[in-house]
């Protein structure tokens, strides 16, 4: 390479300053570094999202009430969803020890 690479416009000045001071096995650590955070990221945003989607799907549904559980449900258990053969279903799910235990709700509606 003969020029050196011009960064992207989206980049703070203060850290575009500080990588080109870095030698290149600290650039090539920060690259492997700042994939791996990114690909963390994407998986707490996605989780999040999965969270938020299941907070509404309870809020919907009638089911917003931790108390509601049903007998043999601990209050702390939470609402998936699962996908059988192409079909969406509400589960209680929780943590039993070292087992996830779940249990049916019903059919996630089309709406």
């Amino acid at each position: 390479m003969d020029q050196q690479p011009q960064p992207p416009d989206s980049l703070p000045k203060y850290l575009v300053e500080g990588l080109q001071k870095q030698s290149p096995t600290t650039l090539h650590d920060l690259r492997r570094y700042a994939r791996q955070l990114a690909d963390y990221k994407e998986q707490q945003a996605q989780k999040q999202l999965e969270e938020t989607t299941i907070d509404r799907h309870r809020e919907i549904n009638g089911l917003a009430d931790e108390n509601d559980t049903p007998d043999g449900v601990p209050a702390k258990a939470g609402v998936t969803i699962k996908t059988i053969n192409d079909n969406r279903y509400y589960y209680w799910q929780w943590r039993d020890g070292k087992k996830i235990r779940s249990e049916y709700i019903k059919p996630v509606s089309k709406d």
